[in-house]
């Protein structure tokens, strides 16, 4: 069952990434535009009333440090320096911005300078109460007025009248009303310009992503050749998440396209081995079904269909044994490795040659010895394969040429004949598992396992050929020479052969 993917373009809401990453930026903004502007009102609030409390302070200070008594102030020249701070218009309804006036012990408002108290004198007379709690602490303290609030201190007179000075704040919060309005509204224009340009800028960012979700529904839907494409505006992360991608895409298409090559070759591996297998156990059911019904009467015949069976018997058995061995290849068996010269096993591959066809002319190249670190019995398995196919699918008088190369840490071993050769498209399956070119004799078997051997020992084979120019074999191995073990059981140690001499042709 596919599950659905998510296009690009759905779940813009606040579960989306763009969604979250505009709405964390605006909460991030709002925060701070309201810490900026607390942190703003504050100063401002502490600044302006500091300036109501020292101009306060002053005019206190300048009245408690003489000996005056309110009855001398109406004949003393400081008349005018009251005159300032009491306002000429007792009687008005509004309030004023600053307050002054006198208590005497029982806190009852008193005239000044020939005037009846107010109605703002007594009312901040009874807002402060006990005017001795002002004298007890230097500081201003807020009190309200018909509704207004007002920062006042007081001094006591030498006659013990208290002198009351207060000065109104309703200005001070006005300001900051203002400034707290404008800041709402220049923070509000703010955020709104940040969640447009977040919600454009985030959208241009995130469009890799979105073509990371496009490539793999695509994948998905089985183009399996898509891949994400590169922005022209990278970033380090974004840019380093895509590469990767790739790379994983690259290596899934490759398992699926592996896969699937491993399935068709196995299904064509069945196939033929079932067809292999069909042919000898037909042959074998059909001539006991002649001697079951009696229709072998000459000793003749029977001893041609006995010849028969036996032969297709065998051919039977030699079949399961390469189907066995392949098995044991494709497991990964573990090899008996030791040091092995690969031109002693050259030479004894070329005299049994030689002995089975001995008109055929081989010429060897492996005077010297070479060491490899390998399994000795399959590296002889590796070379009567390549033997067996020239003698199988070449001429009995086509030369064959043997021969080893030590080159770049590696060893080769090439086999070589001057038969008909191959075409393109049948070299290119010839380690192919039943492949036989033109429908020749042999099980299809020998190359497949001759590249199993050598991939085991961790090298390479190749093929070079070419219609009428022959075919060549070449296998790579590592050459890493080691322990040798001796006759008597111990392990002696082989150092790194010297070059060989220059190798000298011998023809049979």
């Amino acid at each position: 069952m596919r599950l659905p993917i998510r296009k690009p373009g759905r779940g813009r809401g606040i579960h989306s990434l763009r969604g979250a990453l505009t709405l964390a930026n605006v909460v991030l903004l709002a925060l701070g535009i309201v810490a900026a502007t607390v942190v703003s009102v504050m100063g401002m609030r502490y600044y302006l009333l500091d300036q109501i409390d020292t101009e306060l302070t002053r005019t206190r200070d300048s009245l408690g440090g003489t000996e005056l008594t309110l009855r001398q102030i109406d004949s003393l020249s400081v008349l005018s320096f009251f005159r300032d701070r009491v306002d000429p218009d007792w009687n008005r309804e509004d309030d004023p911005d600053s307050i002054f006036a006198a208590v005497n012990t029982r806190g009852e408002p008193v005239g000044i300078l020939g005037f009846a108290p107010t109605d703002a004198q007594r009312d901040l007379a009874d807002a402060v109460g006990d005017a001795r709690t002002l004298l007890q602490d230097p500081e201003p303290h807020d009190v309200t007025v018909r509704g207004a609030t007002y920062r006042v201190t007081a001094t006591r007179l030498a006659d013990g009248t208290y002198i009351l000075i207060a000065g109104s704040t309703e200005a001070v919060h006005h300001a900051i009303a203002k400034v707290v309005k404008f800041d709402l509204t220049i923070g509000t224009l703010l955020l709104l310009l940040l969640a447009c340009l977040t919600m454009i800028s985030v959208r241009r960012r995130m469009r890799p992503l979105e073509d990371m979700v496009e490539t793999s529904s695509a994948i998905a839907e089985g183009d399996l050749t898509r891949r994400v494409p590169s922005s022209r505006e990278t970033i380090l992360e974004v840019e380093q998440l895509r590469i990767a991608l790739n790379s994983m895409l690259q290596q899934v298409e490759s398992a699926y396209r592996t896969r699937e090559r491993s399935a068709a070759q196995l299904r064509r591996f069945v196939a033929d081995a079932s067809h292999e297998l069909r042919t000898p156990l037909a042959a074998i059911r059909g001539y006991l079904q002649l001697y079951d019904r009696g229709m072998l009467r000459e000793p003749t015949e029977r001893k041609r269909a006995w010849d028969r069976m036996m032969a297709e018997s065998d051919r039977m058995g030699r079949l399961v044994d390469e189907l066995l061995v392949l098995a044991r290849l494709d497991q990964r068996p573990e090899l008996r490795l030791r040091n092995v010269d690969v031109c002693r096993l050259m030479r004894d591959a070329a005299e049994d040659l030689r002995v089975q066809q001995p008109e055929r002319a081989v010429t060897v190249d492996a005077d010297g010895s070479v060491l490899v670190h390998a399994d000795e019995a399959g590296l002889r398995q590796v070379l009567g394969n390549l033997l067996g196919n020239v003698r199988t699918h070449t001429p009995a008088d086509v030369a064959v040429r043997l021969g080893v190369v030590r080159a770049d840490g590696t060893v080769r071993l090439s086999v070589a004949d001057d038969g008909p050769g191959l075409a393109a498209e049948d070299a290119a399956r010839v380690f192919d598992r039943f492949f036989r070119a033109g429908g020749g004799a042999g099980s299809g078997l020998g190359m497949a396992i001759v590249q199993g051997v050598v991939r085991a020992h961790g090298g390479e084979v190749s093929v070079r050929t070419a219609p009428g120019e022959g075919l060549e074999v070449t296998v790579t191995l590592p050459a890493r020479p080691g322990a040798c073990p001796t006759d008597d059981g111990t392990t002696t140690t082989v150092p790194e052969p010297a070059p060989a001499p220059a190798p000298s042709s011998r023809t049979a």
